[in-house]
């Protein structure tokens, strides 16, 4: 018998397949937009994040993704994301071509090394 848990993570979840939410895998070169709330509350902005999946943690509703890019000065940055967050819209820009799931490997890189070939299909 599953637990209360359980159940309400399973009918959520449900529900949340009937909408159109993303497939995206590591290697896919993600464009996040979050709604960001200022301290006042009345005004919001949408900052955008877009870089390289790297992980992606299947967990039920807890599911999230990584995702990291390299800005100026090869200086990288990496942010988690709750994947069935209400706050943020992913937008897949390209697709990865790589034989893994988690890229942990990419942190030791920079510049031209760090680039994933894009999936031709």
């Amino acid at each position: 018998m599953p637990s209360l848990l359980e159940q309400f993570n399973s009918k959520y979840l449900a529900s949340l397949n009937s909408q159109n939410v993303l497939n995206f895998r590591a290697g896919d070169t993600l464009q996040v937009s979050i709604n960001i709330l200022n301290p006042d509350g009345q005004v919001s902005r949408v900052q955008k994040f877009e870089g390289v999946c790297i992980a992606v943690r299947k967990k039920g509703i807890d599911t999230n993704f990584t995702v990291r890019k390299l800005s100026a000065y090869n200086i990288s940055v990496e942010k988690s994301f709750l994947l069935y967050s209400s706050l943020i819209t992913i937008k897949v820009m390209r697709r990865g071509d790589v034989r893994r799931a988690k890229l942990y490997y990419l942190r030791k890189l920079h510049g031209k090394s760090a680039k994933i070939k894009e999936l031709r299909r």
